[in-house]
């Protein structure tokens, strides 16, 4: 059996300003941190973004190495979670105020769930 190799989430405290304001400068990245505000963990295939599979992994990246989100690999299926603690302890209420202003301004409402209809 082959082990598959873990992705590195940075620690709480390795979370940087920069890093989570550079990652959610994106509509994409800022569309999937709205889906997954309601702190549930979803599996990649339950998200919809209107970009290529490789690209949307390519987001997913950055907001995990940001320490936005959590990736967990259970056999070939992926699953990410919002790391809603660690941001509120790093940054109280930036989360909040960055959410609620994309909601305002409807940033990042291409993306959604695969069993939602898309935004028009």
């Amino acid at each position: 059996m082959v082990a598959m190799k873990q992705a590195r989430h940075p620690e709480r405290g390795e979370i940087t300003l920069i890093a989570v304001v550079g990652a959610l400068s994106d509509p994409i990245r800022l569309g999937l941190v709205r889906v997954l505000a309601d702190g549930r963990e979803r599996g990649w295939s339950e998200l919809r973004a209107p970009v290529a599979k490789s690209t949307l992994s390519h987001h997913l990246r950055v907001l995990r190495d940001a320490g936005i989100t959590r990736t967990r690999q259970e056999g070939t299926r992926c699953f990410v979670e919002l790391r809603r603690d660690d941001l509120d302890a790093r940054f109280p209420r930036l989360l909040d105020a960055v959410l609620s202003a994309a909601d305002n301004d409807d940033v990042g409402a291409a993306v959604g769930l695969a069993d939602d209809t898309p935004a028009a």
